[in-house]
């Protein structure tokens, strides 16, 4: 962000932190919304949380977050995410009725992708987060509110509505960052990108696919986009 950018460091880091700070907290806000407006939808606020925590690392790449910010600022944010799946301080973010470290999982997904290419190939990063973050999301969203086949895999029920989901909104989400790039990597690689991830999130127990399918992702996105 070019304005930002003309700025002395302190202040353009400050600004650029105050704006991610401010996403979050409206983010969370809107959860404690959606929880109190639908009581029985408890995924619903879950993964507006997951969608929106995706949104994140664009936002910090547009805004250009520095990177001994941004990674402390993410694994602050997994431990805490750790302690709220033990005490459930905030239920509209971890309270789903079921067994899943994916809050956790997620959480240190983006602190290892942080670490590892933040901020030289910060579309690495956006790659794996956001395939998780707007593929899975959506796809927990929108899979149990369509009718469709379903089957279980290591004790987690996917559905064809669902997966199907997944597989279309990672295709367009990689492709955009594709197209971003100037059409690198070409299409043959964004579908078996694609396919990598729809497969590793069918066999994902546990919320565990919110660390597998991130990381598998970025490291596929990084060696296959030169």
């Amino acid at each position: 962000m070019a304005p930002l950018a003309s700025l002395p460091w302190w202040l353009h880091q400050s600004l650029a932190v105050l704006l991610v700070g401010l996403w979050l907290a409206v983010l969370a806000l809107l959860a404690l919304v959606v929880r109190r407006r639908w009581p029985t939808q408890r995924e619903w606020s879950r993964k507006l949380v997951h969608i929106g925590c995706g949104a994140v690392v664009p936002l910090a790449w547009m805004v250009a977050v520095d990177r001994w910010i941004a990674i402390p600022a993410a694994a602050a944010i997994t431990v805490a995410a750790g302690i709220n799946h033990r005490r459930q301080l905030l239920p509209a973010i971890e309270d789903v009725g079921r067994a899943s470290y994916g809050t956790v999982a997620y959480g240190a997904s983006i602190t290892v992708l942080l670490l590892a290419y933040w901020p030289q190939r910060a579309d690495v990063v956006c790659a794996g987060v956001l395939v998780m973050a707007v593929g899975d999301g959506l796809a927990g969203l929108i899979g149990p509110l369509l009718h469709s086949r379903s089957w279980t895999l290591l004790g987690q029920r996917r559905s064809l509505a669902g997966t199907t989901t997944m597989a279309v909104a990672s295709l367009l989400v990689l492709a955009s960052l594709a197209a971003l790039r100037g059409g690198s990597p070409g299409f043959s690689a964004v579908g078996a990108i694609t396919a990598t991830a729809v497969l590793l999130e069918q066999i994902g127990w546990g919320g565990l696919d919110n660390l597998t399918v991130p990381l598998s992702v970025a490291w596929l996105w990084n060696g296959l986009s030169g």
